[in-house]
């Protein structure tokens, strides 16, 4: 599905009846607010790439070119536009804001692709991250006008190196200085060559020649060698976790800025099975009971976030063009560190190993395919022309074919659909995501534990997410926030209610923090008598300059509005404020989030704390200290 957004900003102010827990508290807020006006359609939209067979965008086809399937039925085209290659254009001017005013609203062009460069430390040994910075620079050298693009980096965190930017003088700034350069992923047994399929570890020749005819000398090697395939898959699944949840916050980040976005993502060692097979999606959907296949049975225990994240990526029109950074590889076990005895005390072992290196190399870049074939990108492997392939990525994903319609199945029962573009030529390839989940748009999210039980560390949190140091700007609801000095002097205690590190000490500045949401965003339920609710949840982090979390107040609130009142309210915002202590000496960053509880969707901003330090105080009473627990 897909939302069609249009932003406008006003002066419109107005307090809500709020209810909820915590020491926050609601008050008339300064600054100017800011209201974003939506409206939300059933349209399902895809994105077609039309492709020659030189691999040069094809122009000019018309509706009547096309013809468009769900589950196999015909479907009518509401919308046809076609997309090309844009010359170089200004971006629209962000909005003005009071000094001391943040928003997460984010600038995108009117037309045109926006590309973002993932630059994937998680997965990718470090020679192949040299390479990779050299040939993104070659690239930046030689950039078309206009090309717009944004640079990520992931390590077990996803953090956004460069926004959106159409300078590459910028870019390759950025690539060729400090947060470009390589770094070694904590969770590959070899951070520099890679964790290659095939190569034997010689330390266990060594073990063995020094244990020589010991009776237990097998079993002990076979011990430790279970060991380390042991660690070796824990360690593949926690690269799994990490990239997923790198793929969801860009996805999220991305949702709000119209148009397709193409996600080049450079990376090596690719995590297998990170995403499920979209054809036994489909049959699963068809089929019930035990004997349904199940598409996520190689990664059942994060089911739900593949889940959600192949629906992002979906609604935010993000295609992935995943390039394999490690170019055309040579199979490790013809490297001399796997001659001699290594292969000779194995009869089988050069086989062997040379079967594993092909099997792996194959799933690897099987996922790649998949995940370029269910989002409308493409795979680029086997290939040390990496410049190249960032080059026809960028080419194919900014001319290309929209088209939208309104599906004949109206029933929003979450099964997959899958999505069938043909085309009345011959010689012309497409490439288009294949389907999406028919989750009703307006249902209150799903909740995978019960109301009250402990939140799980390990389970995906799309507000925990969002508040990562450093992150990207999630822009799913877009807010403004106010943020004063609420008095002129230092103070020796923290707010009451703020959850501090217990390093952290005085004195400290306190901060009030005014959120400004816009009704028209949220998700309302209506209870009997007709009292229209809404449930929220606000959040302010401080950070020190190494990232660390050090101080952070939570409030969860709900807001309940008379029938009578409720068109009124909608043309104002919901405001609440949260206060927060901040240490007076040192470098620190204010993020600050907010999270519709029923629709899931979230939003988040970040700025330096100096940008609001010298402003003008404003006088603003401590909270009172939240009653203790019954």
């Amino acid at each position: 599905m897909s939302r069609i957004g249009v932003s406008s900003f006003f002066c419109a102010l107005l307090c809500l009846p709020l209810y909820g827990s915590g020491s926050g508290q609601t008050s008339p807020a300064s600054g100017a607010p800011m209201t974003t006006i939506r409206t939300s359609s059933d349209l399902v939209v895809v994105d077609v790439v039309a492709s020659d067979s030189q691999q040069n965008p094809v122009h000019k086809l018309t509706t009547a070119d096309f013809t468009l399937l769900e589950d196999g039925k015909p479907q009518t085209v509401k919308v046809f536009e076609e997309h090309q290659t844009q010359t170089s254009a200004p971006l629209p001017p962000a909005p003005k804001l009071d000094p001391g005013v943040f928003t997460n609203y984010s600038v995108a062009p009117a037309n045109g692709a926006l590309n973002i460069l993932l630059l994937d430390k998680l997965n990718t040994p470090m020679d192949a991250q040299t390479e990779v910075r050299d040939q993104v620079l070659k690239y930046l050298k030689q950039v078309p006008p206009g090309t717009r693009i944004a640079i990520f980096s992931l390590t077990t965190e996803l953090k956004l190196l460069q926004g959106f930017t159409s300078n590459p003088e910028l870019l390759r700034a950025l690539v060729a200085g400090k947060k470009g350069t390589q770094g070694a992923s904590p969770l590959m047994n070899n951070a520099v060559e890679g964790d290659q399929a095939g190569a034997d570890d010689p330390m266990y020749d060594t073990m063995a020649d020094a244990l020589g005819n010991e009776p237990d000398a097998a079993m002990i090697l076979a011990n430790l060698q279970q060991f380390e395939v042991e660690q070796q898959s824990f360690q593949l699944q926690l690269r799994a976790r990490y990239t997923l949840d790198a793929l969801n916050q860009l996805a999220r980040y991305m949702s709000a800025l119209p148009g397709r976005k193409n996600l080049i993502w450079f990376s090596g060692s690719f995590p297998v099975n990170i995403m499920p097979d979209p054809d036994l999606l489909q049959a699963a959907s068809s089929i019930s009971g035990p004997s349904a296949p199940d598409p996520f049975a190689g990664v059942a225990s994060m089911a739900d976030e593949f889940r959600e994240t192949v629906d992002l990526l979906a609604r935010s029109q993000v295609a992935v063009y995943p390039i394999d950074a490690r170019g055309l590889m040579v199979a490790p076990m013809l490297s001399v560190t796997q001659s001699g005895s290594t292969m000779s005390r194995k009869p089988n072992g050069f086989a062997n190993a040379n079967t594993k290196f092909f099997q792996q190399t194959s799933e690897e870049h099987g996922t790649m395919e998949q995940m370029a074939e269910a989002t409308g990108g493409k795979a680029f492997v086997n290939t040390n022309g990496l410049k190249e392939a960032v080059e026809k990525a960028i080419n194919a994903g900014s001319n290309y074919y929209t088209i939208a319609y309104t599906p004949t199945n109206r029933k929003w029962n979450g099964d997959y659909r899958k999505i069938q573009v043909k085309l009345d030529r011959s010689g012309v390839t497409l490439a288009y995501r294949r389907g999406y989940f028919a989750d009703d748009p307006n249902a209150p999210a799903q909740k995978s534990q019960a109301q009250n039980a402990k939140p799980d560390p390990g389970q995906y949190s799309a507000l925990r997410a969002a508040m990562l140091h450093g992150g990207p700007e999630p822009t799913e609801l877009i807010f403004a926030a106010s943020v004063r000095a609420a008095s002129t002097d230092t103070e020796a205690e923290l707010v009451p209610g703020n959850q501090a590190d217990k390093k952290i000490s005085g004195p400290y500045r306190r901060y009030a923090v005014t959120f400004m949401a816009n009704p028209k965003e949220l998700i309302w339920t209506v209870t009997p008598d007709g009292a229209h609710r809404c449930a929220l949840e606000f959040m302010t982090f401080v950070y020190d300059a190494n990232g660390a979390r050090i101080n952070a107040q939570y409030n969860g609130i709900g807001a309940a509005i008379p029938d009578a009142r409720f068109a009124s309210v909608q043309n104002g915002n919901i405001k609440y404020v949260q206060q927060i202590s901040v240490p007076v000496k040192g470098e620190y960053y204010l993020r600050l989030g907010i999270r519709d509880n029923a629709s899931d969707h979230v939003g988040a901003v970040e700025f330096p704390v100096a940008t609001v330090a010298k402003l003008p105080a404003v006088d603003v009473p401590l909270p009172a200290a939240a009653p203790p627990p019954k």
